[in-house]
């Protein structure tokens, strides 16, 4: 054996009789992704961990983002019957969030005489989903649904992942929690918001993050 390897393999194994015994003490995270810890029952969203992150192109330039937070809501789920789930979710409108608080101002702009706000207006109503239907792959799953928006009511598919499982510790509250990222796309058109199409996109990209305690 060369005498840099004869040197070396105590060092290596000196390491690794430290590190064993430290990775075991590394804490993990109360939640896994792992469907088996997923439990039946019903669920409230947590409105400080769940997220609307929506995307519009830009004048073509640039996507521009921004927020909704602070959302509500229940989800039924039976692990037995996954199909069989139901969400309901609401969206305040009126809580929407950019980076810019002069665009943030423009979109919830009230009307000025007859004519219409460019966007949400002043005390725009909460957006809303309802789900319908739900198809299952995998850890994947379709949920379709009705969304309510800008008082306009029209069908909405979203593409869901399960995120993780796992029960919270007691000085977190103790309660099983369940997340989950989704995604679609909509057209706000459809919904009655035509400002400055195609300036900015009709087509608008959702990215939801949602967190669920069991009740």
């Amino acid at each position: 054996m060369p005498l840099r390897t004869r040197l070396l393999t105590p060092a290596l194994l000196a390491l690794a009789l430290i590190a064993t015994p430290l990775a075991a003490q590394q804490p993990q995270t109360p939640g896994q992704p792992n469907p088996a810890a997923v439990t039946g029952g019903s669920y409230k969203a947590d409105p400080n961990h769940t997220l609307v992150r929506w995307e519009v192109d830009h004048l073509g330039i640039t996507p521009y983002t921004g927020l909704f937070g602070s959302i509500t809501g229940t989800l039924m789920l039976d692990p037995a019957n996954p199909a069989a789930t139901k969400v309901d979710i609401t969206i305040p409108v009126a809580q929407v969030t950019t980076a810019s608080p002069g665009l943030t101002e423009h979109l919830l702009r009230a009307a000025t005489g007859a004519a219409k706000p460019d966007f949400f207006g002043a005390n725009p109503a909460p957006a809303r989903f309802v789900s319908t239907s739900v198809r299952i792959e995998g850890q994947m799953a379709s949920i379709t649904g009705n969304f309510t928006f800008n008082n306009i009511t029209r069908p909405l598919t979203l593409e869901t992942r399960f995120y993780g499982a796992g029960k919270m510790p007691a000085q977190m509250g103790g309660k099983e929690n369940i997340g989950f990222q989704a995604r679609t796309i909509l057209r706000r058109s459809e919904f009655g918001i035509t400002t400055a199409i195609p300036m900015i996109s009709d087509e608008v990209r959702l990215e939801i993050a949602a967190a669920f305690v069991k009740e």
